[in-house]
């Protein structure tokens, strides 16, 4: 049956939940091996370490990432997500699915997502800025 995903998160991550979806429709589809194989990881990924200077004048570093999923539709395309306990599993499952989305409606775009472990809600005008900068 497509579509049964109640995997708990302690045994599965998004990125895995994804995975699986993919598997049973190219198993549906009959889907070459070698481009279920393609589709199944992430073409690039990039972590990063931000330094931001706080206010108060100390410097902390905040991580990010960004993944773009696959670019064979075109450019890819996806937002940025500010989050304090953002993961590097979130974002592959959030560019993935960018990837799947374009893709099914037609839009000649690849997917993509950037994520940044960040609680805006905490920065000042300043802070915000001078971290926008760098990203």
């Amino acid at each position: 049956m497509l579509g049964n995903y109640t995997m708990s998160k302690e045994k599965s991550g998004l990125f895995e939940t994804g995975q699986v979806q993919l598997d049973e429709v190219a198993n549906i589809l009959h889907l070459e091996p070698g481009i279920h194989s393609i589709l199944r990881e992430p073409m690039r990924e990039l972590h990063v370490s931000i330094p931001v200077k706080m206010d108060n004048g100390e410097v902390k570093i905040f991580k990010g990432f960004r993944v773009q999923y696959n670019d064979v539709l075109g450019p890819c395309k996806g937002g940025i997500r500010f989050h304090p306990d953002e993961t590097i599993d979130t974002i592959r499952a959030l560019a993935f699915w960018m990837t799947c989305k374009c893709a099914v409606v037609g839009i000649p775009l690849g997917g993509a997502k950037v994520g940044e472990n960040v609680k805006v809600s905490r920065f000042s005008r300043f802070e915000l800025g001078e971290e926008q900068k760098t990203t």
